[in-house]
This record gives structure tokens, C-alpha cells and sequence, in this order.
């Protein structure tokens, strides 16, 4: 296929433009999270409703991410990235209009719809307009990013909800849009991928339903358990769908993911351990600000503030860590991540209902560090395993990746803190989890997140396993080509 000559000049330019896609869809995610104790009480709901706010948006976005990335390879990724900052204005406006939650719910979908068009193409974007030895440099920079917008999300949401009311954590998102909108306008290259292509229907369809029917199925499986018929019904059909789909994929002749991108190993093990640690970390943003309020008694304002401990420090590390990997190699950073992470989860495991602010603070930090570290050379190695008429397919992978290991978080993490702090009550409580005492919460936590530390054990063993199998060939880990797994 004829390569796309790219001006390695504009290259600042373009990350403006994909910068302000990211603290768009950033800001939103962590201004939801901060306000979910402020839904429970104004919407007059319960925690397990609630989450259907964080989870339709995450459902959506599972669905869609691969599709948006491929047709992007196939029709050029300005078109698509312009449309998904106009799509994700309107539905912030109508979220923040929205009466009752069932109808937040409804209109988070409209949201998530822009945001996959703006998600799926950001390191698409930016990993063809950087050169390869400033990849992870660049892809750092984009995870600072990601940082500041959680650090402002519940900096702002704590600030808007106080003073005016939770329907402003939405309304702020309108300035944003309409500059991001017209930045990215100017700057995202209008390039036009050569040669016809077609859009693989029936993949696309096989990998929608195997999708939603299995976050529908983590979903469910939070709320009336795991082994109902349900939830393993939705199991069951998407198995059999995502089966139905790799065959599809292994017989077209232009699939919508070519099977030959899983034969690089580095590729392969980056989005799973990706997979694990946002497993791990997005159970653990779910639960911290109800044990912020409901158990330290925090006001909102302070809830905000204490929530960005993890993303600063990992905004702080993240281009660091980008900039040593083009130098030293992906694989040393990704693993010197991933230990700090456990570090962390164990820490975290050690909370109580009377930790003080510097207590909190100092548990929080390996999380941050662990997380900042570990995912820019994590994201480089996948972006530069990708042909870059795939680009907009990779960045798919590794967005929906994203998107599964948070919504598994939310879900099964979710699940397992409310059921054990079910078990220290002694009784299922009607008002939810939440309901129970302040002791109970905290030990439900506590043992939530000393599981989590093991699931990242394992994420730091499969990344040990693929540092042994790269080192007979030099450099693979900042360059990965072609390795069969």
C-alpha cells in the first residue's frame, strides 16, 4: 500500500487538537464519578442504578470503538474526529437537561457516541504525526493530558455542584466542545487513505452483539449475580458471537481486524496487562469517593480535591516514563510500572475509618506512579506494533481494551466490595451497599483491594514472561515487528 508522507513539522499542532479531544472526554469521566454520591441523593436512586450512568456510557463506547477506528481507516480520520467533538457537545447539554436518571442514562449514550469517534482516534492521530523514536514521548504527553483532565473533572464537578447543582457538570462541557470542535478543525491533517476498501459488515455486527451482550452480562452479573440465568445467557451468546465473528475475520478478505496484528507477541501481552490495570483502577475510582463522604465525611468540595492524588502523580510520570522507553525500551518501564502498582493496591488495602488526609495521600501515590509509568510505554509498544493503514483498528484495540477492563472494574469490583461488605453486615441492606456502617464499607474495601493487588501480580508475571521472550531479539520492545506468538 502506497505510505502517506506525513510533515513531522505540523506535529505540535496536531497534538493541540487531539489534547483537547482527550481533557474533553477526561473532564466528563471524572466529573461523573465525583457526582455519583450527589445522584444517589438528588435523583433519588440507589448505588446500583447510579452506576448504570458510568456503565450505559461505557457500554456504548465498548460497542463502537473498533467500528469508528476501522471506517476511519477507510474513509480518513478528520471527518470522524470533527464529528465525534460536535456529537459529544450536544449530548452534554442534553445530559445536564436530563429530569430524572433514567433519562441521564439515555442521554449519557448520545455523549458516548462522540466520544468513541474522539477516543478511537487519538493515538491514531498522534502516533502518525510523530516520528517513532518520539513516540512514547508523545503518548506520555497525552497521558498528562488525560491527568489534568481528571484532576479538573472533580476540582470543577465539587466546585459546580456546591455552588450551583449537579446539571453544571455537564453544562461545562459546551465552551470546551465548541473550541475543541474548531481546533481540531484547523489542525487534524486531512489525509485519505489510497486504494478502495470496503467496510466489513458482518464482522461488525458479530463484534456488536458479542460486545454488548458481554458488558451487558458484567453488568447484570454486579447486580443479581454471576450465575444467574441472565447473565450466563449473555455469556453464552457472546461466546458464541465473538466466535462466529473470528470466523468471519478469518475468511474476509478486508476484515475489520486483521487476525495477523496477534502474532506480535508484544502487542498481544501490552493489551492484556493494559486490560488488567485498568481493571484494577477503575474499581478502585468507583468506590473511593463513597469512602471519601460517606465514611471520612468529606464534603464534595474536599472529595474532588482528594480524588486527584492518583492522576496527578500519574500525569507527573507519564511523559517521563515515555521518554525513557524511546531511549531504554518499553518492557524495563512497563514492568518497574506494574510493581509499583502492586505496591499501591496492598497499600490501599490498609485503609481504615479513621485514615488522615496525609495517610490517604501516601497510599494513594504508588497507584499513580505505578499507573503513570506503566501505561505510555505500554501504549507505544501497541501504536508502533500497527501498520499505519491501520492505525485507526490498533487505536481501536487499545481503546476497547480500555473500555472493557473499566467497565469489568466497575462491575465485578463493584460486585465484590458490595458483597463483602454484605458478608461483615451479616445481610443483604435495602438501601445498597452504601446503607451499611461505616466499618462494614471500609472492610469490604480493604478486602476488595487486597484482590486487586493480585490481579495485577498476575499483569506484572505475563509482562515478565514476554521481557524473557523479547530479550534474544534487541530492541523489539521499542520497535515491535512481525513476532509470531
Amino acid at each position: 500500500m502506497h505510505e502517506i508522507e506525513v510533515d513531522y513539522s505540523r506535529k505540535w499542532f496536531v497534538m493541540s487538537a487531539v489534547a483537547m479531544g482527550i481533557f474533553l472526554g477526561t473532564i466528563d469521566g471524572s466529573i461523573v464519578n465525583v457526582a455519583l454520591p450527589t445522584l444517589v441523593s438528588e435523583l433519588q436512586t440507589n448505588f446500583a442504578i447510579v452506576q448504570w450512568v458510568v456503565l450505559a456510557y461505557l457500554l456504548t463506547l465498548g460497542t463502537l470503538l473498533l467500528g469508528v477506528g476501522r471506517l476511519a481507516d477507510i474513509y480518513g480520520k478528520k471527518p470522524i474526529y470533527v464529528s465525534g467533538f460536535l456529537v459529544f457537545t450536544m449530548g452534554s447539554v442534553l445530559c445536564g437537561l436530563a429530569p430524572t436518571v433514567y433519562w441521564l442514562v439515555g442521554l449519557r449514550v448520545i455523549q458516548a457516541v462522540g466520544a468513541a469517534m474522539i477516543f478511537v482516534l487519538g493515538a491514531a492521530i498522534v502516533t502518525e504525526a510523530f516520528p517513532d523514536n518520539e513516540r512514547g514521548k508523545a503518548l506520555g504527553i497525552t497521558g498528562s493530558i488525560v491527568s489534568l483532565g481528571i484532576i479538573s473533572g472533580p476540582v470543577f464537578g465539587g466546585v459546580l455542584i456546591g455552588l450551583f447543582s449537579w446539571h453544571w457538570i455537564f453544562f461545562v462541557n459546551l465552551p470546551i466542545g465548541l473550541l475543541g470542535t474548531w481546533i481540531a478543525w484547523c489542525n487534524v491533517p486531512d489525509t485519505r487513505p489510497s486504494g478502495q476498501q470496503r467496510f466489513d459488515y458482518g464482522g461488525a455486527i458479530m463484534l456488536f452483539i458479542g460486545l454488548l451482550a458481554l458488558l451487558l452480562a458484567l453488568t447484570l452479573g454486579q447486580e443479581q449475580g454471576f450465575l444467574t440465568t441472565a447473565t450466563l445467557g449473555l455469556l453464552l451468546l457472546s461466546l458464541l458471537a465473538l466466535i462466529v465473528f473470528l470466523v468471519i475475520e478469518a475468511r474476509s478478505a478486508q476484515p475489520m481486524v486483521d487476525l495477523k496484528l496477534f502474532r506480535n507477541r508484544s502487542l498481544t501481552i501490552n493489551l492484556i496487562t493494559g486490560f488488567l490495570t485498568f481493571v484494577a483502577i477503575s474499581g478502585t475510582i468507583l468506590l473511593l469517593p463513597f469512602y471519601l463522604e460517606n465514611v471520612l465525611g468529606f464534603a464534595v468540595e474536599q472529595v474532588g480535591l482528594l480524588l486527584s492524588v492518583i492522576p496527578l502523580a500519574l500525569g507527573i510520570m507519564a511523559p517521563i516514563a515515555g521518554i525513557l522507553s524511546d531511549k531504554l525500551g518499553a518492557r524495563p518501564i512497563t514492568l518497574t510500572g506494574l510493581i509499583l502498582l502492586i505496591i499501591g493496591y496492598f497499600a490501599v488495602s490498609t485503609l481504615r475509618t479513621d485514615t488522615t488526609v496525609i495517610g490517604y495521600v501516601i497510599r494513594m501515590l504508588p497507584v499513580g506512579l505505578g499507573m503513570g509509568i506503566f501505561q505510555s510505554p505500554n501504549n507505544s509498544v501497541i501504536m508502533g506494533a500497527a501498520p499505519r493503514h491501520q492505525l485507526g483498528v490498533v487505536s481501536g484495540l487499545l481503546s476497547v481494551t480500555r473500555t472493557l477492563g473499566q467497565t469489568t472494574g466497575i462491575a465485578v469490583l463493584g460486585s465484590l466490595w458490595a458483597a463483602r461488605v454484605y458478608a461483615n453486615v451479616g445481610k443483604v441492606l435495602d438501601g445498597g451497599a452504601t446503607a451499611a456502617t461505616p466499618v462494614a464499607q471500609v472492610v469490604g474495601l480493604q478486602e476488595t483491594n487486597f484482590g486487586t493487588a493480585f490481579l495485577v501480580i498476575i499483569a506484572l508475571l505475563l509482562g515478565i514472561w514476554g521481557y524473557i521472550q523479547e530479550r534474544p531479539s534487541q530492541n523489539v520492545s521499542r520497535y515491535p515487528v512481525s513476532e509470531e506468538v
